[in-house]
This record gives structure tokens, C-alpha cells and sequence, in this order.
């Protein structure tokens, strides 16, 4: 009965391209492969502060609930306000996940009517979301906006409603997306935005709150979407968007209507370093600095905080963080299918808390052979 299971569990091994729980990371290794952009997972000022001002006895853990029974609590309606107002937006909604949020907002926004052109690289959760819903789906090449302007021009009459959807940082190459551009391109076509942030809330811009701050396009983009999960340090995931966005999610959002509340305490955490994060501006400094000094080594620009060093083929990629473990480095190799044939990498993932010294340490042990 479970014959066929095993044998792709068997092919994909002989292909090193199976994927294994890993055991818990020993302590004193280098993280290089953490979201925890800024460092803030290890910071005890940050922990003490919140256990002093948000005692855990005045918290539920768990909300036992969905949000449209018993379990939205006021640590929901407080986060969500101080998201909207930080954001100088309407409304936010709080999801249990980014994977909760992009699988439940395209389908509900979205009908047959419609169509969704997205950019070619965008995330998994994205992809199963536009797979959820009803609507056309059309994909563009990588950052070619003229590609994109030609798929709008050509299907704009044919369909209702278009939604664009994009990453502002790409999650295996580290690059950054020109979101003014595609808001010329949202005004003259009269069409919708959807931006995923996961990966800049809390690096970019003044104030950390990405790079629609940055380019200074936030109240441009229809569907503002982030992660609590990665530089944030909790868990969960916002929608920043206009009010009437809100309320018609809350009754057809699928997966935050049917899932269970996240619990209060998390909430109260979440609000916690959002407000801490509005002022990491020396963190940020120096996590750009990193950043820069890393591409240096490496021979390339960096883009942002996630850097790739592609190597090729999986079983090379895999020789390479498996040096670099043994000499302290944790680098975990990304294969094909999660990126495409021959493009098996090392993904830096930079945390502000991370030493200069241990870069360039790093960069020396690459450098010699891998046996």
C-alpha cells in the first residue's frame, strides 16, 4: 500500500533531493540560514522589556477559538490598530501566517472574471493561493516589466478586476523589486496591487516597515502583505489595506475564517517588537553594512540581506554547507526543485547580530577545495 510513497522518497534520495527534519543546531554555530533579520530571537533587552510591561499572567495562551466566535481577543484589535496607524493606512488584518494570508486572500479578492498576472518568481504560498482561486493566471518574467505591461495592455478589456502580484524581495536571490514602477504601471491601467513583504518588514525603510516605506508607495498598493514570522521575531502575518478590504476578508477569507485564533500572549509579543522595531535604525545600519561587506567578499553587489552563491548541481551545494558546518557554519544548501536545474545554491541569510570577522572567516573556508 505505501510502495509508491517509498520509492519517491528513494528516488529523491538517490538524487539528494530529499528533504529531513534537521536535528536542533548545536550552540556556538554561525547562523546563516535564520530569518532573524534582526537579531531580535536572541535578544534578552527585548525579552525583559516585554515580560515587564506584558506580564504573561495577564495573557491566555491559547485563544481556543477562530476569530469570529470567542477568539478575538483585544490584543487583536490592539496590534492591528498600531499596525494600520504605523502604516498611515485604514485598516490591517492579522493572519495566523503568511501561508494563511496568501492562501486566503487571492481566492476570496478573485473570480472567474478576473486575472492575476504574477511575477515568475514569487513564493510557494503565493502560487497554492492563485491556485485556490477562480481567476486566470498569467505569469511574467522575472523583474520584466515591460513583459508586464504588455500581458495588462493586451487582457485589460477582456477581464474585471487584474491583480499584480509581486515580492519586494525575492526570497533565493535577494532582489529587490521597483515598486514604482509598478504603481505607474497600477494608475495608468487602473489595475491592483498585491506586494509581499515577508522579507523587508522590519529592514527596510526609515522606519522598517519594507520597501513600499522605502520607495515611499505604501498607500499605493492595494494588498500590503508581511510576516511577523521572520525579522519580527513571532508569529503570524498582516494585511495592510483599506477598511471596506477588511471587512469583505473577514466574511470570505477562507483560512482566517476557519482556522483557530493565534493565542493573546503571541499577539501582545508581536505589538511588542513592532514597536521596538520602529526604532532599530543602528540594526538596520548594520545589518545593510553586513550586507555589503559579504557581496565584497563574494564578488558581487548585494541587494539585500539574502545573498546566493550558486554553485550548480545539488551534490555540490551540498559539499559546500557541509564544509562549512564542520568548520562552524550553518549555510543549508537550496536545490532544485526549489530553484531551478543547475542553480543548486548556498542562501545567505544575514542577522544584524551576526561579527564581520566571522564573514570573512566563512569566505576563507569556501575558498578552499571541497573534497
Amino acid at each position: 500500500m505505501y510502495e509508491r510513497y517509498k520509492q519517491v522518497i528513494d528516488e529523491l534520495a538517490e538524487k539528494q533531493n530529499n528533504r529531513v527534519l534537521p536535528a536542533a543546531f548545536p550552540r556556538g554555530i554561525v547562523n546563516l540560514s535564520s530569518n532573524d533579520y534582526l537579531g531580535i530571537a536572541g535578544r534578552d533587552d527585548v525579552k525583559q522589556s516585554f515580560m515587564n510591561e506584558y506580564p504573561a499572567v495577564n495573557y491566555r495562551f491559547t485563544s481556543s477559538s477562530s476569530r469570529l466566535l470567542t477568539g478575538n481577543s483585544a490584543e487583536y484589535e490592539l496590534l492591528e490598530t498600531s499596525m494600520a496607524r504605523a502604516f498611515g493606512r485604514e485598516a490591517c488584518l492579522v493572519f495566523n501566517s503568511g501561508y494563511h494570508a496568501n492562501i486566503g486572500i487571492l481566492p476570496a479578492v478573485t473570480t472567474k472574471s478576473d486575472l492575476i498576472i504574477a511575477d515568475k518568481l514569487v513564493h510557494a504560498s503565493l502560487i497554492d493561493g492563485i491556485r485556490l482561486s477562480h481567476a486566470e493566471f498569467k505569469r511574467f518574467n522575472h523583474m520584466d516589466f515591460d513583459h508586464l505591461e504588455t500581458l495588462i495592455a493586451s487582457n485589460r478589456d477582456l477581464f474585471q478586476n487584474i491583480v499584480v502580484v509581486v515580492e519586494s524581495i525575492y526570497s533565493m536571490d535577494g532582489d529587490v523589486t521597483n515598486l514604482r514602477e509598478l504603481v505607474a504601471l497600477r494608475e495608468k491601467y487602473g489595475v491592483m496591487l498585491y506586494v509581499d513583504e515577508a522579507h523587508a518588514i522590519g529592514v527596510r525603510g526609515s522606519r522598517g516597515l519594507g520597501v513600499a516605506e522605502e520607495q515611499q508607495c505604501i498607500g499605493a498598493v492595494d494588498f500590503l502583505v508581511g510576516t511577523f514570522g521572520k525579522a519580527l521575531a513571532s508569529q503570524g502575518a498582516y494585511l495592510v489595506c483599506d477598511d471596506v478590504i477588511k471587512q469583505f476578508l473577514v466574511n470570505t477569507s477562507r483560512s482566517l475564517i476557519f482556522t483557530t485564533a493565534l493565542p493573546p500572549l503571541n499577539l501582545a509579543w508581536t505589538r511588542h517588537v513592532v514597536e521596538h522595531c520602529l526604532s532599530m535604525t543602528d540594526e538596520r545600519e548594520k545589518l545593510q553594512e553586513l550586507s555589503d561587506q559579504l557581496g565584497s567578499l563574494l564578488g558581487v553587489k548585494a541587494s539585500s540581506h539574502i545573498i546566493p552563491h550558486v554553485l550548480g548541481e545539488n551534490d555540490r551545494a551540498v559539499a559546500f554547507s557541509k564544509k562549512l558546518r564542520d568548520e562552524g557554519f550553518l549555510v543549508l544548501p537550496i536545490r532544485h526543485p526549489t530553484v531551478p536545474q543547475g542553480t543548486a545554491r548556498l542562501r545567505f541569510s544575514l542577522q544584524a547580530s551576526l561579527q564581520a570577522a566571522d564573514l570573512g572567516r566563512m569566505v576563507k573556508v569556501m575558498n578552499e577545495d571541497v573534497v
